[in-house]
């Protein structure tokens, strides 16, 4: 009797601790699942975040090309050069000097004359016995500068037909004037060593086919 009696009571004990465990069970599962849930949300989240923060940069980085210039700052080719300061001769900027110049320094394009020497067996050609050199400071006694020459005398080949213009004391005239070759050879064998400044060009031979006075007061 006691035992029939214990049957029905066992029995409920025992459906009370399984719905306990499958109570647990169930807890522990759906815990579980939340928490791993919200981990994947939250991850989610974070690549989702990290995805829209990189989008737009990459956005800015396609609309503006490495190495260019902002629209705001002026490129250095929109600036406009500064007016250059006008041409200084060394001359100028140094003061002028009565010193014999170096070789660097002389004019290239002015000779002083001395004399005229023919040339042997060469009928078409003359040699100028001359001086290279600068335009020095003007004395007190002259309005005009003296051209300072260097150096030892050299000679040059001119040729008897070329172009020449003087001026005085060989002409009357402080205008260029033309005259002949054999003029000029005339008064230098008369005025030997006078040191006249003239402006000469050569031509393709080398000789000088051209030779121009240059006046001093």
């Amino acid at each position: 009797m006691k035992a029939n009696r214990l049957r029905p009571v066992v029995v409920a004990l025992a459906a009370v601790t399984l719905t306990a465990v499958l109570t647990g069970c169930e807890k522990g599962g759906s815990a579980t699942g939340s928490a791993s849930g919200s981990t994947a949300t939250s991850a989610a989240g974070a690549g989702a975040g990290t995805g829209a923060s990189a989008k737009p940069a990459a956005s800015t980085a396609a609309a503006t090309p490495a190495g260019a210039t902002p629209s705001a700052v002026p490129s250095a080719a929109s600036k406009k050069p500064s007016a250059a300061p006008p041409a200084t001769s060394a001359a100028t900027a140094a003061g002028c000097s009565d010193e014999p110049p170096t070789p660097d320094e002389v004019d290239p394009d002015e000779l002083a004359l001395f004399r005229i020497e023919e040339i042997d067996g060469v009928t078409d050609k003359v040699n100028l016995v001359i001086q290279h050199g600068v335009w020095g400071c003007p004395g007190k006694d002259t309005d005009g500068a003296p051209f300072v020459v260097t150096g030892e005398d050299s000679r040059w080949a001119m040729d008897q037909a070329a172009y020449v213009t003087a001026v005085t004391p060989i002409t009357d005239s402080t205008e260029n004037r033309r005259i002949g070759v054999q003029e000029l050879i005339d008064w230098v064998d008369a005025h030997p060593d006078s040191g006249l400044v003239f402006r000469y060009e050569t031509g393709d031979d080398g000789a000088i086919h051209r030779l121009e006075q240059v006046f001093t007061p």
